[in-house]
């Protein structure tokens, strides 16, 4: 019998191993990446201590709660007894016994003279004007919020939603730099910086000191008003987010009749003659309905892009007809201003030049002259710092 030859065992077949190059290229993908979280966050604390952000929409913000408030104040003058003063239905023993339990507090319910309450209006006008001006900022902020917050908690049931928002816009304010521009204390940073001689000279022996406190200073300064304008942002992204959530989850939304059903309210009925012009036209009720619920909850989304400029558009004429067909003047003008925030500074210093050639123009021709080709083309006058007046 012949031999057998031994079979031989098969040998498992080796793993690929990675080329050098696949390896050199996974390394340094890493180390990218993580070289880039550390810039980032690096980045990201420069421009939080670096310098302050939106501060033309910081001023805007500014001017435009001030003149609601005080636009409010004056259109309530007549009834303001009635409203806030101690001969309200709401006395200012009731309101006590609610903070009691609310933790609210009010200056106006710290008495029940009638000649005090006339002080407080008096005060509270007078304020809403030095705060829209932006006379004395960081001083008058304060005491607009205080101010806001005495009105609003003094008759809290005859509140609405843009009493809200201003009474958060307002404590909000108060830690950003918001008279940095268009107000009088920049005009008045202007003027000194023009007119003191001593800020051409050399720095005397032993300013080191004092240097590094103002630099300090303007640090803790520049972070408060970032933080601040921050919060703003998120505020009215978490407002127009929520809001439209909760419009998701009512069956009056899903299928369009929920604008039928507010157009043929009583209460928000100021012309009903238009109210109902309105709601005659089913098919744009419907599609008002569904693009309402879309802007709000794709708006925070949507702002850090091209796209936020057509949203913001809409949003406006949203408010507009909120306020011209519903008869809520007030709670549409606090969401315009709102919305502000979202513009970049580039587009309000665009406004000035824009406005100067406007007023030039009308100028022109109402002395029967026609503008010359060099209308519109003077540069636009700034400040120290590339600040525009």
């Amino acid at each position: 019998m012949a031999p057998t030859e031994p079979v031989p065992t098969p040998v498992p077949a080796a793993a690929p191993t990675p080329s050098t190059c696949d390896t050199e290229r996974a390394g340094a993908s890493a180390g990218t990446a993580m070289r880039r979280t550390p810039d980032r966050v690096a980045a990201f604390f420069r421009l939080l201590i670096e310098r302050p952000v939106s501060l033309y929409a910081a001023a805007v913000l500014r001017i435009g709660y001030g003149l609601l408030y005080l636009v409010f104040l004056l259109r309530e003058f007549p009834h303001r007894e009635e409203i806030w003063g101690p001969g309200s239905p709401w006395t200012p023993a009731l309101a006590r016994q609610l903070f009691d339990q609310t933790g609210w507090v009010s200056a106006l319910t710290l008495s029940d003279g009638r000649a005090y309450f006339e002080l407080c209006y008096a005060v509270a006008v007078v304020t809403s004007a030095l705060f829209m001006l932006g006379w004395r900022t960081r001083a008058v902020s304060v005491l607009f919020a205080v101010v806001v917050a005495s009105f609003h908690a003094r008759a809290i049931f005859m509140t609405d939603g843009g009493d809200n928002l201003i009474l958060l816009m307002a404590v909000y304010l108060v830690a950003t730099a918001c008279g940095r521009r268009w107000s009088l204390d920049a005009r008045r940073a202007r003027l000194r910086s023009g007119a003191d001689p001593r800020s051409h000279r050399a720095p005397a022996a032993g300013a080191g000191v004092g240097r590094h406190l103002r630099d300090a200073r303007q640090c803790v300064i520049t972070v408060l008003h970032n933080c601040g304008m921050f919060v703003i942002a998120a505020q009215v992204c978490f407002l127009y987010g929520s809001a439209g959530l909760y419009k998701v989850q009512g069956g009056t939304w899903g299928n369009g009749t929920a604008l039928h059903y507010a157009l043929n309210l009583q209460l928000f009925q100021p012309w009903p003659a238009l109210s109902g012009m309105a709601d005659d036209h089913a098919v744009l009720i419907a599609a008002a309905c569904y693009l309402t619920v879309l802007l709000q909850v794709a708006f925070p989304f949507v702002l850090f892009g091209r796209l936020k400029y057509p949203v913001l558009c809409a949003l406006l004429a949203m408010h507009v007809g909120i306020a011209v067909v519903m008869g809520l003047p007030l709670f549409s003008a606090a969401m315009i201003v709102a919305d502000a925030v979202f513009l970049p500074d580039r587009f309000y210093r665009a406004l000035g030049p824009l406005w100067r050639r406007a007023v030039r123009r009308t100028g022109a021709h109402g002395r029967g002259a026609s503008p010359g080709p060099e209308a519109g083309l003077v540069p636009a006058q700034s400040g120290p710092a590339g600040q525009l007046y």
